[in-house]
């Protein structure tokens, strides 16, 4: 049996250590970032930004992903925004290769890469690496997507709680790409997913909870979670005037494209997408996206708190927010020859 190579971390190749700026959706990553832009420039200095987050690799996912404007890309170099269609997949593994060749390749340029973004597991295959799983069999894959067409992904599911249930309860049943791929494994090896993964970092996919030499981390986590879900919901009806109504309805009426796919499944899209199949009513659409949202800063929230070592700052809290500040400007400094 043939196995994908192990997915080290960067720091073999780059003994500065690189910027990483996480948190939940809302708290103001982009902006911090554009701010350190600015401020680069000020001391002589270009950063490039490296965007962890797994919607806005789509192109046409533009508004619902809250995806940098086309002028805050003008201002400052973002990479991996626009880059495969909604149509295709894009893998933590592949964002763990394209980051440690970008973040090389800015400092052959003589520039500071800046890590931003919220995609946790994209975080997990960059810093701690990935544990080996057999590569991708597309016999394998046609079986399993025939079998799903016929039985359904829910049943599909109870076949992998089975034989996997550590992997089957963090799936859920409709979640096609990732019960097909745990499937996947197992008829390629006779082994679960589970147990395959039992020697990497962490079997839930959070972490190695500690935070590498190489990698100074600043993590935005607001306090207030009323204030947080009172702006994401304003930021979710600016997207709706902003149209992101009409942003779906080009996707949905695309002969690629379905709602099975990653990039479909992505908060808000989904919701919006099935206001469009006439599954859910437009109040009912906004309510699930919203409380989608929120769930999706839960979970945000409770990796990131489960890693020692991250230097974490209030974005709601003035005198922190500038402290977060500071210390990014401070951490540049740190990155000049």
């Amino acid at each position: 049996m043939q196995t994908e190579p192990n997915i080290q971390p960067e720091h073999a190749s780059n003994p500065l250590k690189t910027l990483c700026i996480v948190g939940p959706t809302g708290a103001g990553k982009t902006h911090l970032a554009m701010s350190l832009a600015q401020y680069a420039s000020s001391i002589g200095q270009t950063i490039e930004l490296i965007s962890m987050d797994s919607a806005l690799v789509y192109r046409g996912l533009d508004i619902g992903s809250a995806k940098p404007t086309k002028a805050e890309q003008a201002l400052v170099m973002h990479h991996l925004i626009d880059i495969i269609e909604p149509n295709e997949v894009y893998s933590a593994a592949r964002f763990a290769t394209d980051a440690k060749r970008l973040c090389t390749e800015i400092r052959m340029r003589g520039h500071i890469p800046v890590v931003v973004g919220g995609t946790m597991l994209y975080w997990r295959a960059w810093a701690h690496g990935l544990s080996a799983l057999p590569p991708a069999n597309s016999e394998i894959r046609a079986y399993l997507d025939e079998r799903g067409k016929q039985i359904g992904w829910p049943a599909m599911h109870a076949d992998l709680a089975a034989i996997d249930p550590l992997t089957a309860a963090r799936l859920k049943p409709n979640d096609s790409q990732r019960v097909q791929r745990a499937l996947e494994v197992y008829e390629l090896t006779g082994k679960t997913m589970s147990s395959l993964l039992a020697d990497s970092p962490s079997e839930d996919g959070r972490a190695g909870s500690d935070i590498p030499e190489w990698i100074t981390l600043v993590s935005l986590e607001p306090s207030d979670r009323t204030r947080l879900h009172q702006n994401l919901e304003k930021r979710f009806d600016e997207m709706l005037s902003s149209g992101l109504l009409e942003e779906v309805k080009k996707l949905h009426a695309h002969p690629k494209l379905h709602p099975d796919l990653p990039a479909i499944r992505s908060v808000g899209y989904r919701q919006v997408w099935s206001y469009l199949d006439q599954e859910i009513g437009w109040e009912e659409m906004r309510y699930k996206a919203l409380a989608a949202t929120r769930q999706l800063g839960k979970r945000q929230l409770t990796w990131l708190r489960a890693m020692s070592g991250r230097n974490t700052f209030d974005p709601f809290n003035p005198t922190e927010l500038e402290e977060a500040v500071l210390f990014c400007q401070q951490s540049i400094r740190d990155q000049i020859k």
